[in-house]
């Protein structure tokens, strides 16, 4: 289970307080339900929250494989999820999905920003969606780095990909896919190819597992997010009815999500942007991955320039 858990990590902000924050500082956020999130803002220009995946991962990763590269156009919020990362665990174990992205909207409120840009990997895809979808006049644009909007799908492309690498016959059913996904990871570990599922390149993810090592979490979220049955449901017809900007950055390797997950995503101005590579993008293809990204921004800051100069 403890293989399971660290993988799946890899797979895949609040209540007023009286600390403000201030550019390269990190400051803890005390939810209205009293739970600390660890936060860090660092950069400069408009506000942008991280949301990483899992379930259960941290925000570590992220920014110091690449992420903070962004830094430069961006003003950067990375935070780690309750019960997961640097942050503490939830009060009556509430990991709700509404609890999750109310996290998100009272990290918002902390950072004193109007509209802010949501930037999401993996699992925290489908965070950022709902969040858009309950908050869309606090987001100016949503980036979806290598992201699942549908766990049971990103799975089952899992276990199909293991399939054909280990030459097994692990099934998709519905009825046993998380037992069957175990099995085939498990698997595909003691025939060391594991690190296959986030990158061609193992030495990539043994330095992104060195990271993770130092993860202090204990784990809470990632051991309770697969029992809640609402992380399970396909987000994919949400995005009809988000009418956001969106940018989706994708992996013609992902293997974690699903080289072809993007296709079922419909959202009314979405560009899409394909990377050679796998899971872990920012760092691989970093300059790729903050070009992607800084041109989105720059182009949506331009957009909404000259729809308030219309209005005035």
């Amino acid at each position: 289970m403890a293989a399971f858990l660290k993988f799946t990590l890899l797979f895949l902000f609040i209540f007023n307080t009286n600390i403000k924050a201030q550019d390269n500082q990190d400051y803890p956020v005390l939810t209205s339900d009293h739970v600390k999130l660890f936060t860090k803002k660092s950069g400069k220009g408009p506000v942008c929250i991280f949301i990483h995946g899992g379930p259960g991962a941290w925000s570590e990763s992220f920014e110091s494989l690449g992420g903070n590269k962004l830094e430069s156009q961006l003003s950067m919020i990375y935070y780690d999820q309750r019960g997961s990362g640097r942050s503490g665990n939830a009060p009556e174990e509430n990991y709700s999905l509404d609890r999750m992205v109310e996290d998100i909207e009272e990290i918002r409120k902390q950072s004193g920003t109007e509209k802010v840009y949501l930037l999401a990997h993996s699992f925290g895809g489908i965070l950022a969606t709902n969040y858009a979808q309950k908050y869309p006049e606090r987001v100016k644009g949503i980036i979806l780095a290598n992201c699942t909007l549908n766990l049971k799908y990103s799975l089952q492309q899992q276990i199909r990909y293991m399939n054909q690498l280990m030459n097994t016959d692990f099934t998709l059913s519905d009825a046993s896919l998380l037992p069957d996904f175990i099995k085939a990871r498990n698997e595909l570990g003691k025939q060391g190819l594991d690190y296959k599922m986030l990158s061609g390149n193992k030495s990539n993810v043994e330095l992104l597992n060195k990271i993770d090592s130092k993860n202090p979490s204990t784990f809470d979220f990632a051991q309770k997010a697969f029992s809640i049955q609402e992380y399970w449901k396909d987000y994919t017809p949400f995005t009809q009815s988000i009418k956001t900007p969106v940018l989706v950055i994708t992996g013609t390797k992902d293997h974690s999500i699903g080289e072809d997950h993007y296709a079922s995503f419909l959202f009314p101005n979405q560009q899409i942007i394909k990377i050679d590579g796998g899971h872990i993008l920012y760092y691989e293809k970093n300059k790729e991955f903050v070009k992607a990204v800084s041109d989105f921004v720059h182009t949506t800051e331009n957009q909404s320039g000259k729809i308030i100069s219309n209005r005035k």
